[in-house]
């Protein structure tokens, strides 16, 4: 493994590998993935892999799908054998597209639950299906939410359906049926909603796609997901006026579920497929 400082980028080259570069490329990234890296231990690392090959192939035609496979493969064997990381890796359009690996410590955890903020207006991304390019707004949006004394921004469109935080998934519970946002939403496709799916199918537990208001889903138990944080229950809703009020109580299932996502289910980095019902 190279060493490197956090805030260096790695770049890629075809000839070279990863090579370490003082300077991060110019611009803003047109899409990014990030994932948990403990103890070279990661969950879902192909998912990962697939969303952002998916994405970076679409949004920047130029960019060879071979190269990023080969890009992707050396990130693997990149990956840091011990501690904990969160490491990005980064597509940046231009007449030349270039890739490029952020080596980042992982933050240290930040509670076990959350708190979500509700916007006034409707969700203000521009490609709401991509992780990139609306990383700035998403950004001004959890800061607003912080200042308000919560955790993250809930985004909702015009019609007061709700879709996701700025920068995790949500699930909800209706009884014993786990929800989650139906297919035609424009959401993040998101690994750790996936892994929870596939956990629900090996548990026999009966998950429903649906479209749920912002109000109604304030009055539900609800999951915040990410790969970084794995499940949080939201414990509180700040309104639009900054007002703040309990969420539905948080069931003895949530931490059932969190130990599953956070340690039975995470396998090394190598081989590449995951057995989610593995024990």
């Amino acid at each position: 493994m190279l060493t490197v400082r956090a805030d260096e980028r790695l770049a890629w080259d075809a000839g070279s590998g990863l090579v370490p570069v003082a300077d991060r490329p110019p611009g803003e990234p047109a899409v990014v993935d990030s994932w948990l890296v403990a103890d070279e231990r990661v969950r879902d690392l192909p998912l990962h892999e697939e969303r952002f090959l998916r994405a970076s192939t679409e949004l920047l035609p130029d960019l060879p799908a071979a190269a990023v496979h080969d890009f992707l493969d050396a990130v693997r064997r990149w990956q840091p054998g011990h501690g904990r990381w969160f490491p990005r890796v980064e597509a940046y359009a231009g007449a030349r597209p270039r890739l490029a690996l952020w080596p980042r410590p992982a933050p240290e955890p930040d509670g076990e639950e959350v708190t979500l903020w509700i916007p006034p207006g409707p969700d203000p991304r521009r490609h709401p299906t991509v992780k990139g390019p609306d990383l700035r707004v998403l950004a001004a949006l959890r800061e607003r939410a912080r200042e308000l004394g919560a955790d993250d921004a809930l985004l909702h469109d015009r019609a007061g359906t709700a879709l996701e935080s700025a920068h995790s998934a949500l699930v909800w519970w209706r009884g014993g049926t786990l929800c989650v946002p139906a297919g035609d939403l424009p959401v993040l496709p998101s690994v750790t909603r996936i892994h929870l799916e596939r956990l629900a199918a090996c548990w026999r537990v009966p998950v429903r796609r649906e479209r749920i208001s912002v109000t109604e889903l304030t009055e539900l138990e609800t999951w915040s997901v990410n790969a970084l944080h794995g499940l949080r229950p939201v414990r509180a809703w700040v309104d639009a006026a900054g007002r703040t009020r309990a969420a539905a109580r948080i069931s003895a299932r949530a931490e059932e579920w969190r130990q599953a996502v956070s340690h039975r289910a995470v396998l090394p980095v190598l081989p590449a497929r995951e057995q989610p019902c593995a024990p």
